[in-house]
């Protein structure tokens, strides 16, 4: 995009579902950085300490971006809720060992691609905000590169009890969302 002006991208007026939606992208990719800090908190496997070392740094670089096109005053007032789930959502499974890791991780991820592709469609639709829409798809592509990864660990489809788990764990994800959106 170099002769596209991106500060011209960033100053542009948000309508006002762009900044729920970035809203909700910040209090997730919050979620997600406390996500793989309750994994690293609680395993002893080395296999998944690299994993969530990794995944961590990118979320991290994630969050930087998102916090460049929203201002603090538009950022969820639950951001403490958010670190708290995410510390969970990481933390429970990382107690049950790496299958549970994983499957969490693929289902988070699963979701995450989802969400982002719907944001990146509706850019492309009304045809604003070309570097957001870039930026979102970059993380996008790492997102589905997390949900992969994290599914090639799985040596078999997860059992009745982490299925379940991680249908909760969708749900969540979704009920946050919506929250996030508006407050």
């Amino acid at each position: 995009m170099s002769f596209y002006d991106i500060s011209s991208d960033q100053k542009a007026p948000k309508p006002k579902w762009l900044i729920a939606d970035l809203r909700s992208d910040h209090a997730g990719e919050t979620g997600a950085i406390w996500i793989y800090r309750g994994i690293l908190s609680i395993t002893t496997e080395n296999t998944i300490k690299a994993f969530a070392k990794n995944h961590l740094a990118t979320e991290m670089s994630h969050l930087n971006k998102i916090e460049s096109f929203l201002e603090k005053k538009n950022r969820s007032m639950l951001v403490p809720l958010w670190r708290l789930l995410g510390f969970l959502t990481g933390a429970l499974p990382a107690l049950f060992g790496s299958r549970a890791v994983f499957a969490t991780i693929s289902a988070v991820e699963n979701f995450v691609v989802l969400h982002y592709q719907s944001q990146i469609h509706r850019l492309e639709n009304e045809n604003i905000h070309p570097y957001i829409r870039s930026v979102l798809q970059s993380c996008c592509d790492d997102e589905a590169k997390h949900e992969s990864e994290a599914t090639s660990f799985l040596s078999r489809q997860p059992g009745r009890l982490l299925s379940t788990w991680c249908r909760l764990v969708s749900v969540g994800s979704k009920i946050a969302v919506k929250l996030a959106r508006v407050i």
